[in-house]
């Protein structure tokens, strides 16, 4: 009844409007994003808490394994605390398109081992192959082939290391799960536009799109059970898949970043990186802005992902 009345309402004013006028539309009220300098297992914590009140139900947390011996992967007892802290949770990964042993399910179990991530189950969400999801208002995808075990799960939490990629600019937690649900045999090739001659077709703006639009399927399914965490730590230019061969950091670790919104969570992201000095920011923009990585951003808003609008609440006070 509310919402007639206001429709009502609203149909009334605009009727009684002058000609040629236009009917102000209402402000979106802006995101929230969470903010703590302690990068430490108590501040994920803190900070998840804060995000938590839709999380129900099995809950899956969305890290990444890294490669073997990988320098800058996120702390162990970091994920840890957080995994122990969260009722009925499992951490989930799939395997990879690119030579690795992370390309099969043995070998990305062996890499788990290495890394450390033996405190608990860590389900390979596409061991036993894909399931096609919607992508609404997609223009390049209708679906996107994602790991199969992601159905069984109610809730996801996206538990992102924030750092430069080496095709997108900057891994965020869209990033997370548009590579990170996809399967490891269809999914990744269809958002890195593989085909028969060349396994990394879409580049740059189009590769920011395919990105965003497997993102919003995973978004989409999980409606408002998925929240976002990015770490913004050991931030080299080159993703956790580069293993040993990364490139070392310049910028120094800012801090931890959550909110509810995905667009909101990844732009204060890039904003405080924007604000790092220059000697630290330099390689860091220029990985970004060499790929058109901001792009992902500008296309996160035209599907409608969620609001680069956000205020910023700071848990340090």
């Amino acid at each position: 009844m509310k919402k007639i009345v206001l429709f009502a309402l609203a149909a009334a004013l605009a009727a009684c409007a002058p000609a040629g006028t236009k009917t102000a539309v209402p402000a979106q009220p802006k995101a929230t994003v969470y903010f703590t300098s302690d990068i430490s297992p108590e501040g994920l914590v803190k900070i998840y808490d804060k995000i938590s009140q839709n999380v129900k139900g099995k809950v899956a947390i969305k890290f990444h394994t890294g490669e073997p011996h990988g320098p800058n992967i996120l702390p162990v007892p970091m994920v840890k605390a957080l995994q122990e802290h969260i009722p009925n949770s499992t951490l989930v990964e799939t395997n990879v398109l690119y030579p690795s042993p992370r390309q099969t399910t043995e070998g990305h179990r062996e890499t788990l081992k290495t890394n450390g991530w033996t405190f608990s189950e860590v389900d390979i969400m596409d061991e036993d192959g894909a399931v096609m999801i919607p992508v609404k208002g997609g223009k390049h995808f209708k679906e996107m082939s994602v790991g199969k075990h992601m159905l069984n799960y109610d809730s996801m939490v996206v538990l992102t290391h924030f750092k430069g990629h080496a095709m997108g600019g900057f891994g965020g937690s869209m990033k997370n799960i548009a590579i990170g649900c996809a399967d490891g045999k269809i999914g990744k090739a269809m958002v890195h536009g593989s085909s028969q001659d060349n396994t990394w077709g879409a580049t740059k703006s189009l590769f920011m799109e395919n990105m965003a639009e497997s993102a919003k399927a995973t978004m989409d399914h999980f409606g408002d059970q998925i929240v976002y965490i990015n770490v913004l730590r050991n931030m080299s230019v080159d993703c956790d898949c580069a293993g040993t061969s990364a490139a070392a950091p310049k910028a120094h670790d800012i801090g931890i970043l959550a909110s509810t919104d995905i667009l909101a969570v990844d732009q204060a992201s890039i904003d405080m990186v924007y604000q790092l000095p220059e000697a630290e920011l330099h390689d860091l923009k220029e990985r970004i802005e060499s790929r058109e990585g901001l792009h992902q951003l500008e296309y996160m808003k035209e599907l409608g992902m969620g609001n680069n609008e956000y205020d910023l609440v700071n848990l340090d006070k």
